[in-house]
Formats: structure tokens, sequence, C-alpha cells
């Protein structure tokens, strides 16, 4: 079993029909019946997180979770917990595996009801534990009435809650809940998740990082032979790597030039973007780029708001084909005319935001985008859209694309050949032959305005300096997370300070 956030060690993701493949093949493989051992692990988790309970209440659902729940009361109660455990079905409901298991807790006078008993549940305090086994990935409808109200109990209990696999009512694919927005009778508010298998990558996007608490793994591998093959990912959770060893005799124009292209002028359209190619050429600076220069659309005298360590030119002095361009940050309508050469002739570039915008309405543009992949020498490229801008490169909406974020990024991947690193909780990153990341950094104080244009410019500075498309966003996504996760408490998190401390 390991802890699965933080962690150094690779982790491999499984949707769920990837997982229900798993299974079939540890059953085949394993010795011991699956539930003896998923059971074993819970009950063994149960008591290392709250090694003083005096009581336990598990409420098991009607599959095979539940089932699980059951075995686990069955070991806890042979440990000589008091464990109580409320079943919402008969047990001629029960799948078979779930069945046995309901008789093994019968066998061993482990009491089981269909209704929680109030007077027991109120002598619960924080050393006890909730289990929550009543679904786990089987979540398929909008819970039962009774469901609600157990959810309910769970959640406004006074012990701690551990959810068995997933937590009900979150949907262990895309992190989502029923209604959209969790609340006590839609969701089950964990204090720790054990998800066995695999890990799953609705626990790590949408409200899944909300509502799982500490998350643990058990692949349920220890009763196997050696050498039962490894699941073939879905995706690889995205973990901190270490940074690239600067050489001693390195200058700056060893370390990468990034042209910033955005931010439009108040005086074309009535609306001044130019702070979000400043956020964006910041953020380069910091993330490390040798040199950094700037492009204003429309400006014609240098910005007394940008860094004095950033140059600024106007777009005819750059040589796109010597630059990585970070394209798109505030550029409004100016930003249309100039795509078509940005996307012929940049050496790398990352697309953002309104130049998103202005290819998901031009096929020609689309063209050029996929071109980019296409040609013999290529030429690395990343899109970082937000849902909304992938939802429109898609022709869809932004709650389809929150549906499914694994799909949506690799159907941009798969139309456009390019990474894209689809943003939001549980960032997603998808390259051209590469296995999916989900990124683990990060927290809800990036939810402010301009961060996405740090994102972009930070992106740049990584690919400018020799990472692959890939790499690039993998550990721009990872770094800016972490730049969040590490904020300090009761100070505003705002895009510029963002920028200054990603170094």
């Amino acid at each position: 079993m390991q802890r699965v956030i933080p962690t150094s060690s690779p982790v491999a993701v499984l949707t769920k029909d990837s997982v229900r493949v798993q299974e079939g093949i540890l059953k085949a493989f394993s010795t011991q019946n699956l539930i003896l051992l998923a059971g074993g692990a819970t009950a063994r988790l149960a008591q290392a997180i709250a090694p003083h309970a005096q009581r336990i209440w598990i409420a098991a659902g009607p599959g095979n979770n539940g089932g699980d729940g059951l075995q686990a009361a069955c070991q806890l109660h042979q440990r000589g917990i008091d464990v109580q455990v409320c079943l919402l079905a008969t047990p001629e409901q029960l799948p078979m595996d779930a069945h046995a298991a309901w008789q093994r807790a019968v066998s061993l006078g482990v009491p089981i009801t269909s209704q929680p008993d109030d007077r027991w549940l109120a002598q619960l305090t924080r050393q006890d534990l909730c289990i929550d086994a009543l679904l786990g990935i089987g979540r398929s409808r909008e819970p039962s009435p009774a469901m609600q109200a157990w959810i309910e109990r769970l959640n406004q209990s006074a012990a701690p809650v551990l959810a068995l696999d997933v937590p009900t009512g979150l949907d262990a694919d895309s992190g989502q809940v029923w209604g959209g927005v969790p609340t006590g009778l839609n969701v089950v508010q964990a204090d720790w998740t054990i998800t066995l298998i695999a890990a799953k990558p609705g626990l790590f996007m949408g409200h899944g990082r909300d509502v799982c608490g500490e998350i643990w793994l058990d692949a349920l591998t220890s009763a196997c032979p050696k050498g039962t093959p490894p699941p073939t990912p879905d995706a690889w959770l995205n973990l901190e790597t270490s940074p690239a060893q600067i050489a001693h005799a390195s200058h700056k124009g060893s370390r990468g030039d990034v042209a910033i292209i955005g931010g439009e002028p108040m005086q074309l359209n009535g609306s001044g973007m130019t702070g979000a190619a400043i956020l964006a050429a910041k953020a380069a600076l910091h993330g490390g780029a040798g040199r950094v220069i700037l492009s204003l659309l429309g400006a014609t005298t240098e910005n007394s708001a940008v860094p004095p360590d950033v140059m600024q030119r106007q777009l005819p002095q750059l040589d796109l084909k010597q630059l990585t361009v970070v394209a798109g940050c505030g550029g409004g309508q100016a930003i249309a005319p100039l795509l078509s050469d940005l996307l012929r002739h940049s050496a790398r570039l990352v697309l953002d935001a309104d130049g998103l915008n202005t290819v998901s309405n031009n096929t020609d543009l689309r063209a050029l985008l996929r071109s980019r992949g296409d040609s013999p020498g290529q030429f690395p490229t990343v899109i970082t859209p937000h849902p909304l801008e992938a939802g429109r490169l898609l022709d869809c909406n932004a709650h389809s694309v929150q549906q499914d974020r694994l799909r949506a990024a690799q159907s941009l991947c798969d139309q456009l050949q390019c990474t894209v690193l689809l943003k939001g909780s549980g960032s997603v990153i998808v390259s051209p032959g590469q296995t999916p990341r989900i990124n683990t950094s990060g927290n809800g104080l990036l939810a402010t305005g301009g961060t996405g244009d740090v994102l972009a410019g930070l992106t740049g500075a990584h690919l400018a300096q020799g990472h692959s498309a890939h790499e690039a966003a993998c550990a721009a996504a990872w770094q800016h997370g972490a730049a969040a996760d590490a904020w300090p408490p009761r100070e505003a998190l705002t895009a510029s300070r963002l920028a200054s401390r990603l170094g």
C-alpha cells in the first residue's frame, strides 16, 4: 500500500473500464478472492489512521464495494473493535462475492442492520471512524433518498470518514458529482480514500481533490505470482521532476529566447489587455528563459509596466524561426491577422487564450496548427486551453469537456497533432505518442485572473530551454501548481505575485 500524494514513485491511472479489465486479470492470477484482499487492505488502513478507534460504522452498499466493507468489518470485529454495519440492500440482492462476505460477517457475529442506530452513532467521537462502502466506482445514477440520507449521516458524523475505492457520489473517471456541485447529500466528504487496484482519474481532477482527502492505493497484487503483468495505464500522475543542471559555461543565448506576442491595447477595440502579455513575459523570465522579448500588439512605444529585464520589440523585428513564441495572451481581435505567420514560422510555439479562440473559428488556421506536428522536422507546439476554450475547439461545451477531461484532451491532441495542456483542477497533459499525465500540484488559489497567462509564459520558458513539448508542459504544470501549494497563508495570490515566485 502506498500514499499517493505526495509521492516520488510513478503512479499509473486507470479508467473504470480498464479497472474492470484488471479485475478480471487479478481474479485469474490471484490465489485469494479480491474481496478478501480489498477488505483486508481497508481494515489495515482503518487501524493505521484510527489506531484508538473503539467504534467503526460501515455504510455498505448493494454491490461489491459493500462486500469489501463487509469483509473489512469481519477483520475489524475479530480484532476486538465494536463494528456496526448498515447494509443498504437485502442479502439476496448482493453479488455472489459480496454475499459470501455477508455470510462470513453473520457467522462471526458482526452486527448488521438495515437502518443506522441513532443512539450508537451518537457515541462516535473523533478517535472513531466511519467507512463509506456504498458505491465505489459503481456510480451510475442519482442516489436514492435512502442513500442520500446515509451520505448525510457520514458527512455529519463526529468521526472522520474513510472512503472505500471512491467517495460515494464522485465519478471515478471525471471527478464530477451528481448535480455538479458537492453537497452534504450528493457526495461523501472523505478524510481518507483507499483506492483499489489502481488510481482513478476522478480522484485527481474536478471535485476529486476536494472530497477524497488523503489518498492511499492498494493494487491488490500481494497474492499474485511474481511476474504478473502490470496494467497498461490510461494515464500517469504528473509528479515533480528534478530541475535540469545548468552548465557553468552557459550564457543568456544558451538558455533560449522567448517572445511573448499579445496584449491588445485599449485604443484598438476599447478593451485593454496588455497586462496578460506582461504577466506571461514575467513568468517566462522567472521560469528561467535566457532572454524574454515582449511584442505588444498595436503598441508603438515602450510600456513602462514591463520589467526592465524584459526587452520590447515590434513584431517585424522578430526572427520567428529562431524563437520560442508564446502567442495569444490578451491578444483580443488583434492576434487574428498574425496567426498564419506565427503558425508557419515559429520554431517553437505556445498558443493560449485568444490565439485558441481564433483557431477554433478558422479551418485554415486549424490546418496550419496541425501541419506543425505533421511536418518532417516537426515544430514543438503546446496549446493551453481552459475547458471553455477546449469546448470551442471540439465544437462542444465546457460541461462536456469536464465530463471526460482525459478524452477531451486526447481528442484535441489527435485532431491538432500537438501537446495539449488542458487547464483546471487536475490539469491534463496529452502529447502524440505519449501516455497522458494528470497534474497533482496546485489548488483553488489559482482560480484568479491572469494565472493562465503565467502558465503559458512558464511553458514557453521550459520549451525554450530545450525540453520537448510534452516535457515542457508537464514541468510547467507542476511548477505552476507547486508555487500555489507553497503560498503563504492569509496572503492573496495574484498572477503578478505568482509569476515573480516561480524561480
